[in-house]
């Protein structure tokens, strides 16, 4: 039985969604599972955009045989050939025998590298603003490699003014029948996991997405359909403007998030004392995190939104405590740059903390750290109090600066 949601009257979403995964890529939590989208279009030439992971393939074949009946797929356009879009490939085209594959040179290479069947005799190589006529349909062919792998093209369908975006403008998700945002309460109930998808998957990659989004602007764009998550077919331009905010590395809100390291409550304390003071004077939406429970994709993505950093850390085994070490890593892994941050560090008896995240930190693009850290030995005591407060108001001061 075929489950598919019709996005124009000759183009149908034939994805299908995996609430049991637990971790995508096998690293990220994905508690309210994940979509895998695919696209199929019903013209002279009948063409289906991407396929999907093996965990749903059962119920895309169905998908594409209700709809499709006794008729063949003419095309297959590989937008991306990562193995969550690209793993049921060759299925299809056993399926398909006579299906032409479309993809740009990188993408024959990739699909060489992950199958064993002549590809060679079947593909269609494009390049940058080549076309495919389908019969009512013009399509059109744009690279936008590392967004997020080398091999990745969009493509526009003229008629429809539907822009196909591969990985771009994705989610973390299950769909649960409402494929489209204006059925969904996005800002309320995919913001968070559309954000941290970005800054984990695509985050590292920001002045490539800023070269697709120069594309995207000479293009009259109605909808958009991603591989994973809502299909937006109203007010494109919102979500369209914060890929532009978040690949230039720009806050989304100018407050403080506040990442810390404890093992026996005295870090912790002295951090919870800072942000009542915080508190106290007006700084509002203040984000606290203890970095040993919470996943580091999720401290990824509130450190991308917030315009300011406290990272607090006790020392270990003559360094930094392992899970700060870890997060800023990953901080650096992925281009984190134009922020403010804070540093407090604590150690019974030769604290290094400090120093070991300071080196990371350096090691990014325009970070501006405050010169005096909190350095607490053991637990915060009340004559370091106006250590504290010192720290608070200069954190206030670059807060006000920010808004000025």
């Amino acid at each position: 039985m075929k489950c598919v949601r019709k996005v124009t009257e000759d183009i149908f979403w034939v994805g299908a969604s995996d609430r049991r995964l637990a971790l995508f890529e096998n690293i990220f939590p994905i508690p309210r599972g994940v979509s895998y989208n695919a696209y199929l279009l019903l013209d002279e030439k009948n063409v289906l955009f991407d396929t999907v992971d093996f965990a749903v393939s059962r119920q895309f074949i169905e998908n594409l045989k209700g709809l499709l009946g006794e008729k063949t797929i003419d095309y297959l356009i590989v937008n991306h050939m990562e193995p969550d879009h690209g793993a049921t490939l060759q299925e299809i085209a056993s399926i398909y025998p006579d299906m032409k594959i479309v993809g740009n040179a990188k993408t024959v290479q990739m699909i060489k590298q992950f199958f064993d069947f002549d590809i060679d005799s079947r593909s269609v190589v494009i390049k940058e603003a080549d076309t495919l006529s389908t019969g009512k349909h013009t399509l059109q062919f744009y690279m936008a490699p590392m967004v997020h792998w080398p091999e990745v093209m969009v493509t526009y369908d003229m008629e429809s003014k539907i822009l196909f975006s591969a990985d771009a403008f994705g989610t973390f998700g299950a769909l649960n029948g409402n494929i489209f945002n204006d059925e969904i309460l996005f800002e309320q109930d995919w913001m968070d996991d559309a954000r941290r998808y970005y800054m984990n998957i695509v985050g590292k990659y920001g002045a490539q997405v800023q070269a697709l989004l120069k594309k995207a602007a000479n293009l009259d764009i109605a909808i958009i359909c991603p591989l994973h998550g809502p299909v937006w077919r109203s007010n494109v331009e919102y979500f369209i403007n914060k890929y532009d905010q978040w690949s230039r590395y720009e806050p989304e809100e100018n407050t403080v998030m506040i990442a810390y390291a404890s093992m026996y409550g005295d870090t912790e304390q002295a951090v919870n004392i800072l942000a009542a003071e915080l508190a106290e004077e007006g700084v509002k939406n203040i984000r606290m995190y203890d970095i040993s429970n919470t996943d580091v994709s999720e401290l990824v993505s509130e450190a991308f939104r917030c315009s300011h950093l406290v990272l607090a850390a006790p020392t270990y085994n003559g360094g930094v405590y392992p899970v700060m070490e870890t997060f800023l890593l990953d901080l650096k892994a992925h281009n984190f740059q134009n922020r403010t941050v804070a540093l407090i560090e604590n150690g019974s008896w030769a604290p290094a903390a400090y120093k070991n995240m300071k080196q990371i930190l350096e090691e990014m693009k325009n970070i501006e750290m405050f010169e005096k850290p909190l350095s607490i030995k053991s637990a915060l005591k009340e004559s370091q109090m106006d250590e504290l407060v010192d720290l608070k108001n200069r954190i206030l001061v670059s807060l006000k600066g920010n808004n000025e």
